[in-house]
């Protein structure tokens, strides 16, 4: 018996334990069967809400997956900007977040010039042990439901083959260049830097922080994507020809 189903099971088991039990008591069996109704549509629209809540990371991703790979296509900043803000907003409803949510952020901001917001996300990938799947022991149950979806995908890609094609994709940029995506944030920070005091020795120099949920209007236009993910989709283009 799948995991599925013995929950499903579970459920109709209490259920029924419930009713027997408010027969017992002796109410009358409209009010059982509205009660039983009640409960069952609760739980309806609770379970519609958790699946929800997992399409919209997936929905994150091919809106990342589009701005990284059609380079052809102009992106205005509030476009990114705002696919940026809608990943950030899943960083609320779920603890653990899958590493690729961090990389898929720290690319974006990166492709916007923010060098500061993309090093942080893109440090957790090296720097927290955390960020290794293989450490996620003790999942969330949001964790839980976004793996059991994603596993489901894999099992069936032609139910929402452009869902699993960007989570390839980014999965792809992710393992080939999010170390020298971080090394190349850092140093143009570093020069930034460098250039600013060397630029005004005299004055106090006050260093430009961005915090991950910027503004809109506190982030720079965005220059053209780093050379390395270029890379990786042109030869992914050259490959499927």
């Amino acid at each position: 018996m799948s995991s599925g189903t013995g929950k499903l099971a579970t459920k109709a088991i209490a259920v029924i334990v419930v009713v027997a039990i408010l027969n017992w008591v002796g109410l009358s069996p409209v009010v059982m069967f509205f009660f039983t109704g009640a409960v069952l549509v609760i739980w309806l629209f609770a379970r519609r809400a958790q699946r929800r809540e997992v399409e919209h990371i997936f929905e994150f991703y091919v809106a990342t997956d589009a701005i990284l790979r059609e380079e052809e296509r102009r992106w205005y900043g509030f476009e990114i900007a705002e696919v940026i803000e809608h990943g950030e907003s899943l960083l609320e409803t779920m603890p653990d977040p899958p590493p690729l949510h961090y990389f898929a952020l720290g690319a974006l901001y990166q492709r916007l010039g923010n060098h500061n917001a993309a090093a942080q996300y893109l440090s957790h990938l090296s720097e927290d042990e955390r960020c290794d799947e293989t450490q996620r022991v003790a999942p969330s149950a949001q964790l839980r439901r976004y793996v059991t979806m994603l596993r489901r995908l894999e099992q069936h890609p032609a139910a929402e083959p452009q869902t699993l094609s960007a989570i390839r994709n980014l999965e792809l940029a992710r393992q080939r260049s999010a170390a020298q995506m971080l090394l190349d944030s850092r140093s143009l920070i570093e020069t930034s830097t460098a250039q600013s005091g060397t630029a005004e020795p005299a004055r106090e120099v006050k260093q430009e922080t961005f915090s991950p949920s910027a503004p809109l209007s506190e982030i720079s236009a965005p220059p053209p994507i780093a050379t390395v993910l270029h890379d990786i989709y042109q030869d992914e283009a050259g490959a499927s020809n």
